[in-house]
């Protein structure tokens, strides 16, 4: 009896907070929904506009055992479990300084970049490189890494080669 007298109890005080049908009305003036100002940036188009064949020229290792598209961007990995790859990413509507931290808080100092005017950043440490490039509200990303291998070309000089042909073609 006693935990029936609780329940209804407890019950009572969540109907009372509910409040009644003049609680549900809005101010006046406050009629409009809030609308995101969020306007797209300029179209990369697949793997960033990039080719396979010049990613394997920028990158100078291979030949790539495999080679993943899909919606949200590409993936161009050598032979070999954990072996050198690069990676391109495009992000809709994402702030690029969330990219950017996670560089930062894994131990790859970001230095501000720009390419063709538009802001960007470069994490590198040792054998990888993360270039980041924004385009107002959205930014591409190539990442570099050449893993326990000798690196043919300075890992940022590769993304920095293939983000400006990115930027090149952009539409």
């Amino acid at each position: 009896m006693k935990r029936f007298a609780m329940a209804v109890t407890g019950a009572a005080i969540l109907v009372a907070g509910c409040g009644g049908a003049e609680d549900d009305a809005a101010p006046p003036g406050d009629s409009a929904p809030a609308t995101s100002a969020y306007e797209p940036g300029p179209f990369f188009g697949e793997c960033g506009s990039i080719t396979d064949a010049e990613v394997q020229s920028a990158f100078g290792a291979g030949p790539f055992g495999q080679i993943t598209r899909n919606s949200v961007g590409c993936q161009w990995e050598t032979v070999g479990f954990g072996g050198p790859g690069v990676s391109f990413s495009w992000y809709r509507g994402s702030p690029i300084g969330r990219e950017r931290a996670g560089s930062e808080l894994i131990g790859r100092p970001a230095k501000d970049i720009e390419i063709d005017g538009n802001p960007g950043f470069e994490a590198e440490r040792g054998t990888l490189c993360e270039i980041g490039v924004q385009f107002g509200d959205d930014f591409f990303h190539w990442s570099i890494t050449y893993s326990d291998q000798p690196a043919a070309r300075p890992p940022c000089d590769v993304g920095n080669e293939l983000a400006q042909l990115t930027v090149e073609r952009k539409q």
